[in-house]
Order: C-alpha cells, then sequence, then structure tokens
C-alpha cells in the first residue's frame, strides 16, 4: 500500500466532507424591531462558541451623535469606552464555517461598508449570505411569528422554495448589503420575523426564537435554543396580561387573530408537517452524530 493509499486525502475532500461557509448578518436600528435580528445572531454566537476575527474602524461609518459610544468601568475599576461598530465572528460547526456579522446600522459611506464587510466575507471564503431582519407588523401575539424569506438568486429560489424578492420602496443596510452581496455573485437569503407593532419594545424573545427556527432549517444545523422557549412563553403571558386589562387592545388582538386564522387555514400542508418532522429529526441527532452532513436539499 502506497502513502497515498494509507492516508486520507486532504486536499480532495468527498462531498459529504466539503466545509462550506455562510455569513449570517443582522444590524441594530432600522432593520431589527424589537431587537430580535441581533438577539439571535447573539445567540448564535454564544452557543456555536464563536470567536471575533475582526472589528470594522466606527470612525468610517457612524455619527457618534446619533449612535453615541457609551462609558463603563471593568472589574478592576478602569473606565474604558465601547464605541458603535461592527463585529465579525467565527463558528466552525461540524460541517460548516460560520460567519457572523453583528453591527449597528452605518450613518454614512454605506457602500464603502459593504465593500468593506464583503472584502472579509471573501477573505473568509463565504460562499452564502443571509441577512437578518424584524420589521413590526400587524400581527398578533397569541400566533406564531411569520417568517419571511426571499432571495434574489434563481437558483436559491427554486432549490429553497422561497420567493424572489419583491419589495420596492425604502431600505436600509439590510437590503444595500443583500444587493451587494448578489453583485459579487454570492448565493443571498434574506429573513424576516412580523413582530406584533403593539409590543415593539425589545425584547422580543419569540420573534427571536423563531429567527433561529428559520435558521435551523435553513442551515441544516441544530440551535441549541437554551432558555428560549420559556422566555417566549413568559412573554407572551405577560402581553396577554397587559391586554386583558385595557378592552380595546383585547379587541384589536381578536381582530388580528381572526384575520391571522382566516388567512393561513390552508397552511396545515403536508410540506409544513414534513418540515416540522425534519426539524424534529435535526435535533434529535444534534450535529449530524452518524457523520453525515445534516444540510443536503434545502439547506445551503
Amino acid at each position: 500500500m502506497t502513502d497515498a493509499q494509507s492516508e486520507p486525502n486532504e486536499q480532495a475532500p468527498t462531498s459529504r466532507t466539503v466545509r462550506r461557509t455562510v455569513l449570517l448578518a443582522a444590524f441594530e436600528g432600522w432593520n431589527d424591531a424589537g431587537g430580535a435580528a441581533t438577539s439571535a445572531l447573539t445567540h448564535l454566537c454564544e452557543v456555536w462558541g464563536a470567536e471575533k476575527v475582526a472589528d470594522l474602524d466606527p470612525d468610517e461609518y457612524h455619527d457618534f451623535q446619533v449612535n453615541r459610544p457609551t462609558v463603563a468601568f471593568d472589574d478592576d475599576g478602569k473606565q474604558f469606552i465601547t464605541w458603535p461598530t461592527t463585529s465579525v465572528w467565527v463558528a466552525h460547526l461540524p460541517t460548516r464555517t460560520v460567519v457572523l456579522v453583528h453591527g449597528i446600522e452605518p450613518s454614512m459611506r454605506w457602500r464603502k461598508y459593504c465593500a468593506e464587510v464583503l472584502g472579509i466575507a471573501g477573505d473568509l471564503g463565504v460562499e452564502s449570505f443571509v441577512t437578518l431582519g424584524a420589521l413590526l407588523a400587524d400581527v398578533p401575539h397569541t400566533r406564531p411569528i411569520p417568517m419571511t424569506a426571499t432571495s434574489d438568486s434563481a437558483g436559491v429560489q427554486a432549490v429553497l422554495d422561497i420567493e424572489p424578492n419583491t419589495y420596492t420602496g425604502p431600505t436600509g443596510i439590510v437590503g444595500v448589503m443583500q444587493h451587494e452581496a448578489a453583485e459579487r455573485g454570492l448565493q443571498s437569503v434574506s429573513l424576516w420575523a412580523a413582530v406584533p407593532h403593539y409590543v415593539a419594545n425589545p425584547p422580543s424573545p419569540k420573534a427571536t426564537l423563531a429567527i433561529l427556527t428559520r435558521i435551523e432549517e435553513l442551515l441544516g444545523e441544530s440551535v441549541d435554543m437554551r432558555d428560549l422557549p420559556d422566555d417566549a412563553a413568559a412573554w407572551q403571558q405577560g402581553v396577554d396580561e397587559l391586554a386583558s386589562e385595557d378592552s380595546e387592545i383585547s379587541e384589536y388582538v381578536a381582530q388580528l387573530e381572526e384575520a391571522k386564522d382566516t388567512a393561513e387555514l390552508p397552511e396545515a400542508s403536508g410540506d409544513a408537517i414534513a418540515r416540522e418532522f425534519e426539524r424534529y429529526l435535526r435535533r434529535r441527532d444534534i450535529g449530524g452524530k452518524d457523520g453525515k452532513d445534516p444540510g443536503g436539499p434545502g439547506s445551503i
């Protein structure tokens, strides 16, 4: 047996062992109702043990009268300043590498900002680009948080069975970043959670949980939700109690519930049940313990 036969060929991995690299990005501000999107990204950094690899220079992109730095003290009583910036983290999962970009929507130089973020993504070998967002909407807090997934890539639309992006109008850094990623040939997906507008203040754990569940499905990677299901249940109970104290709000929520239930009556389909069963199987076998790629059809 030759050396080439006795040693694994790491230069030519099989399709099962190729490490795909995907980037997830979320930005505080206009794109982040209830803080749901950035909370989801922070959660992933924690449960996936991500390590910071870069910080963007805030002087280039932020008006400090709009996003002010904060002053605090460390454990030794020494004062330090935290500047509003964008941080890039990397997590190495069993079957893929995930780059996580967490920032504040910049005040200026958006094209340069996108070029810098996408330049870092290129250096890290990113192939797919996913932006996370949350918007305020006329939806009831008592029903599942609506999630929207869109893409400008025809291939991604076909593989993942998601809609093309048809939005027109004012956009935030998420929309600009999506456009620039597509211009550079990256497969891109935009995920949005609809947060009930009458409970807009963060945190919004139910919306954060919905985003993480969709990421789990999209990437084919299990996510440890930790206390989020309990937090989401407590959040809903708290809103229930507040609504019960105001007859106008209670009536409004009932109207939203009726509209939602009527619009989504056909959704208990075989496809929806199949997706839920697949999610259960991924959680049962976290990370693909059998050595197989938990991705595959329906994941990027």
